[in-house]
């Protein structure tokens, strides 16, 4: 067994600390504590060489790799989320909730059903085109016009994000060890992955995983490598004290968000808005997507808790599950774009797998750093 730095406490690093520790690691999480296409014009020249990746990156044959690629990853993600569950004690926080996506005209609808069609044969999510009656039956909130929707019945959601990720912040801090502060660099040593935080302090470990989202790619320079990682910032509000809630998540096609019912409130949230990690938000974004949602369930109120996040994401849509090519002892997690959470349990899966054997799994060299290099 080894004794493992993990750069980052978010969910994939609590993901892979939690599955790593299950298998008998000695496990130190390093835990910073502040932890539809909006482009800030004024962060343009920094975003340039992801935004010109990412068009080279938006092809039909790339769309097909990338979608095989994510397909192999989400193929095991629920049961994944089990075991990830078992290994740290927690029950009840994954809902078979069903999902409906709202659909403005019947061009976007028919779109939606081709999709529709191809993830039903990918992964075994069947699928149903209904009319606004019959989604209105589904989601009785739903008063607006629309050309109809997509149900489909076998979605699955969390419970409450945040509760799931402190969960496994709390299994790592009993079972492991989380030290909060920034970490500044990387060292690679005969001896060992020396890991130097700002506060001046330092520590060897036998290995190292950098799952510090956005923030990765400072470390991967500073390992003498090269990535293309910016930030998908999203945006939602929380509502926690309305006397309703929506039966299922409704997604609104057209319009890039989704409503998504939590345990505590009702969450609206989605759109991308590209920009540098340290912009200020522009909650005028989640304010945009409360007035949209009310053409379609005009009970939703105003006010909420409004909250800005940042998604790693890479310009070709594949996250980075990969050791460092000329250092075994160093492993990269990070650029899940969208699909943190739903990705987090299957790449702390594979994680582990890279921690324990010398060979890799062929399925994960799409994911692989050295596509950048």
């Amino acid at each position: 067994m080894a004794d493992i730095a993990i750069i980052g406490g978010g969910i994939i690093g609590s993901a892979i600390a939690t599955w790593l520790i299950d298998e008998g690691h000695d496990v130190t999480v390093f835990l910073d504590p502040l932890g539809p296409l909006t482009v800030r014009w004024s962060d343009l020249p920094a975003l340039t060489p992801w935004l010109l990746a990412f068009l080279a990156s938006a092809t039909p044959a790339h769309g097909r790799k990338a979608r095989e690629a994510l397909t192999f990853l989400m193929q095991s993600g629920l049961a994944d989320h089990e075991e990830l569950a078992r290994k740290a004690g927690l029950s009840g926080h994954l809902r078979q909730t069903g999902y409906l996506a709202l659909h403005d005209s019947e061009p976007s609808l028919a779109a939606a059903v081709t999709e529709s069609q191809i993830v039903e044969a990918a992964l075994g999510f069947a699928f149903e085109k209904v009319t606004p009656e019959r989604a209105r039956q589904l989601v009785p909130q739903v008063e607006g016009e629309f050309a109809g929707a997509i149900y489909q019945p076998g979605y699955w959601a969390a419970s409450n994000p945040l509760t799931v990720l402190r969960h496994y912040q709390r299994f790592v801090g009993a079972r492991g060890r989380i030290v909060p502060g920034k970490v500044a660099r990387l060292e690679q040593t005969s001896a060992g992955i020396r890991v130097f935080t700002q506060a001046g302090e330092e520590q060897l470990f036998a290995k190292a995983v950098v799952a510090a989202g956005v923030w990765s790619r400072d470390f991967v320079r500073g390992l003498g490598l090269k990535v293309l990682l910016e930030t998908e910032r999203g945006y939602n509000t929380t509502f926690t004290y309305l006397d309703w809630n929506l039966p299922m998540p409704v997604g609104f096609a057209d319009h890039g968000f989704v409503a998504t019912p939590l345990v505590d409130g009702l969450r609206v949230g989605g759109a991308v808005e590209l920009a540098k990690p340290t912009t200020a938000p522009n909650f005028k974004r989640a304010q945009a997507m409360r007035t949209k949602m009310r053409r379609y369930i005009p009970a939703l109120p105003e006010g909420g808790k409004e909250w800005m996040g940042r998604r790693p994401s890479t310009p070709d849509s594949l996250p980075v599950i990969s050791r460092h090519p000329g250092d075994n002892r160093i492993i990269f997690a990070f650029g899940h774009g969208h699909l943190g959470l739903t990705l987090s349990a299957t790449t702390a899966r594979h994680v582990a797998a890279l921690v324990a054997q010398d060979t890799t799994n062929p399925a994960l060299a799409p994911f692989s750093i050295s596509r950048f290099q």
